[in-house]
């Protein structure tokens, strides 16, 4: 409403401005033409008004039954008509109204301007014919002067002529001057011509102006009528909710009421529930003084059935004792006996599966199946004709080293209680024996998972037993034996029999660890993996050209009995079966086969000494079959892996370890007997082995590399694992 009444006062401004401008240059044709617009629309007014009143007094008149051709209905049709026209041409002559003052406003200003320029320009021409007018009066009083000198005719002549070219140029100055300031004044004139045009264009401006203005107007009104609708719902909606505010505060005033009023109920009642509560506090006051009195007699007596309780338990925990001591001794003698019961040589079969290196081709073909119903069953298709064995136990390619270790950690567990135990790898080479008994770092074999299951067991009987494990490292080659731990690799030891009558072998000079964790296992196998002899054959590019053997001595005291036992673990890697001629080996490469192949001979004439129950058995024929008397007597507990190759071509070498495997598994030997000692803690170095019997620890010797290429560990490890006493 604000913007509207500033909007009416500005064109009420502006008409008196273009009154005043028309009053002051006089009517043009655009004004003329507004006039006559005015006028007419005046007129057209009146003339409105005038059909407006007849339709009302038609209006006001009682109207009767419609005649349809009655004159007053035609002609009240006709005024209607008339009227809508006239409305329609009002409405135009109102926006052509105010296109005109819009255009005569903007012509004013131009006018004005040109008004400005005009009076400009005719003082400028005034002042210049001012200037010109002067000289004239000065050059016709210089005239006038002359002519009324005397000088006789000739000399005015000769003057004259001497001072009218001066005369003559200042006249032409004149005149060129005159024509200049006629050309301006003609300027002026076509510029004034112009800025009359440019004033039409202005009133034709100001008239479509006015319109928009009408336009705005128009939209005010309607935005106002909208906001005035809308401001009356607010005030609506805000009258209704205030309606419903004040009932939902009635409602809950009520509600506070009733509350208030159930308070006032509770607190009624809860008086006396205040009585009987400072009653029961005055009693509890009682009992809190009289508290000291009674916590002592609840303490001595709490006390009485605490030292009551404690004697039933000991009582109690000494027969658990009892009874765990006497299902621990059961549980050794059902598992010895099973193991006894299982065979003392015990023979388990593994394959390796068909790698890349054994090329392509029928000659890479599979010659090996199993028994899906047994699996202790292996069959061998050897020259078109097939060949089954039975052995304990039969593992397929697929077998992880996890599986086979299942199958002999029970003859580990023997070892722990005092039992001599055997494991050894017998096979062609490259049938995996070193991979199945060492593994790789990421998968270790039956070694190092072997000692992680003594550390685990000893832990678990740590509370009742104490044991120490030793380990010693060795290999035959060449029929020479050799410590893999030593400072010397190279130097030879011998085998001899233990002095204090037990009949028990040992080795002079072979270094023995005393290992308490696996990374002392770890460091142990790869100071001794380094210092063992590997060549390239035709048959496997890392052939162990050796036997090599892991000793572990596990020692026990029972902490209650004073009961000693003595437990040995010998794994054995032996070296590849071979046949020379396929094996392509030369030189040295062939003396070492032939080694080989007289050790592993050797092995097979024990087994059949063995197997036919011979009184003497040639376990001095080689220092192997002399090393593993322990293993393969009576006192010992042994199982063989037996490691095969599944392709065509290795089928003559498969057969012959196969039947190899079924004559060791025919061999019974004798129960083997645990080896306890009985004594005291006081008398601990007495029951143990002699020094002359034990490992002793070696002398400082040089360090020389071995003869066959390998190079040894640096003293770094050894130094870091100390040799035990």
């Amino acid at each position: 409403t604000v913007e509207v009444e500033s909007l009416k006062e500005k064109l009420l401004s502006q008409a008196q401005e273009v009154s005043r401008l028309r009053a002051e240059l006089g009517g043009t044709d655009l004004e003329k033409h507004r006039d006559l617009l005015m006028v007419e629309n005046e007129r057209l007014r009146q003339e409105m008004r005038r059909c407006e009143a007849e339709l009302q007094d038609l209006r006001a008149t009682p109207a009767a039954s419609p005649c349809p051709g009655c004159e007053h209905s035609q002609e009240s049709a006709q005024l209607r008509d008339r009227l809508s026209q006239l409305q329609l041409e009002v409405a135009e002559n109102k926006g052509m109204l105010s296109e005109l003052n819009l255009e005569v406003q903007q012509k004013t200003d131009r006018l004005a301007e040109v008004e400005l320029r005009l009076k400009d320009c005719l003082a400028e021409k005034a002042q210049e014919e001012e200037r010109l007018s002067r000289r004239l009066r000065d050059s016709h009083e210089t005239i006038a002067s002359l002519r009324a000198q005397c000088p006789p005719v000739k000399y005015v002549i000769k003057t004259i002529e001497v001072e009218s070219p001066k005369t003559k140029q200042a006249l032409s100055e004149s005149q060129a001057r005159n024509q200049h300031l006629q050309e301006q004044v003609a300027m002026q004139r076509q510029v004034l011509k112009e800025m009359e045009q440019q004033l039409q264009s202005s009133h034709q401006l100001t008239m479509q102006l006015r319109a928009q203005i009408a336009m705005y107007e128009s939209e005010l009104e309607r935005a106002h009528g909208q906001m005035l609708e809308e401001m009356q719902s607010l005030e609506e909606d805000k009258n209704r909710a205030i309606e419903e505010a004040f009932a939902r505060a009635q409602v809950e005033m009520k509600a506070v009421h009733e509350n208030l009023a159930g308070v006032r109920t509770n607190l009624l009642t809860l008086q006396p529930a205040l009585r009987t509560l400072t009653n029961d506090y005055n009693g509890l006051k009682r009992q809190v003084r009289s508290f000291p009195l009674l916590l002592q007699e609840a303490l001595r007596s709490v006390k009485a059935e605490i030292g009551q309780a404690i004697e039933e338990v000991n009582s109690n925990n000494q027969e658990l004792l009892r009874k765990y001591r006497r299902e621990l001794q059961l549980r050794k003698k059902c598992h010895n006996e099973l193991v006894r019961l299982k065979g003392n040589i015990r023979v388990i079969a593994r394959v390796r599966p068909i790698t890349k290196e054994d090329g392509e081709g029928p000659e890479a073909a599979n010659a090996v199946t199993f028994d899906p119903d047994d699996d202790s069953i292996i069959h061998l298709l050897h020259k078109g004709k097939p060949v089954s064995f039975e052995l304990d136990k039969v593992f397929s390619p697929r077998a992880s080293q996890q599986d086979v270790f299942q199958e002999v950690q029970a003859l580990i567990t023997s070892c722990i209680d005092g039992f001599n135990v055997c494991i050894f790898a017998y096979g062609q080479t490259g049938a995996g024996k070193t991979y199945t008994m060492e593994g790789s770092h990421e998968n270790p074999g039956i070694n190092q998972r072997a000692l992680q299951l003594l550390f685990s067991e000893v832990q678990e009987k740590a509370s009742d037993w104490e044991y120490s494990i030793t380990v010693s490292a060795a290999e035959i080659y060449n029929e020479v034996l050799r410590d893999l731990l030593g400072k010397e690799p190279q130097e030879k030891l011998e085998i001899r029999l233990c002095p204090d009558g037990s009949g028990q072998l040992y080795v002079p000079g072979l270094t023995e660890f005393q290992v308490q964790s696996v990374d002392d296992i770890n460091k142990v196998f790869e100071f001794g993996h380094t210092n063992r002899t590997t060549e390239f054959t035709n048959l496997n590019e890392h052939s162990s050209r050796s036997h090599a053997l892991l000793i572990v001595t596990v020692r026990g005291v029972d902490c209650s009995t004073g009961l000693r036992t003595t437990g040995k673990l010998n794994l054995v890697d032996l070296a590849g079966s071979e046949r020379v001629g396929k094996s392509g080996a030369e030189g040295s490469r062939l003396r070492e086969a032939q080694h080989i192949n007289k050790s592993l001979s050797a092995l097979g004439d024990v087994i059949a000494a063995l197997r036919s129950r011979q009184g003497h058995v040639p376990f001095r024929n080689s220092k192997l079959t002399y090393l593993l008397q322990d293993s393969l007597s009576g006192d010992s507990k042994t199982l063989m892996v037996v490691q095969v190759s599944p392709v065509e071509k290795n089928t003559s070498e498969t057969l012959y370890s196969l039947k190899f495997a079924e004559r060791v598994r025919s061999v019974e030997l004798g129960p083997g007997p645990r080896r306890p000692e009985l004594g005291s803690w006081s008398s601990q170095e007495h029951l143990e082995w002699e020094p002359a019997c034990q490992t002793p620890q070696p002398s400082a010797r040089a360090h020389s590399a071995p003869s066959s290429g390998t190079s040894s560990r640096p003293g770094s490890i050894r130094r870091k694992l100390q040799p035990s006493a």
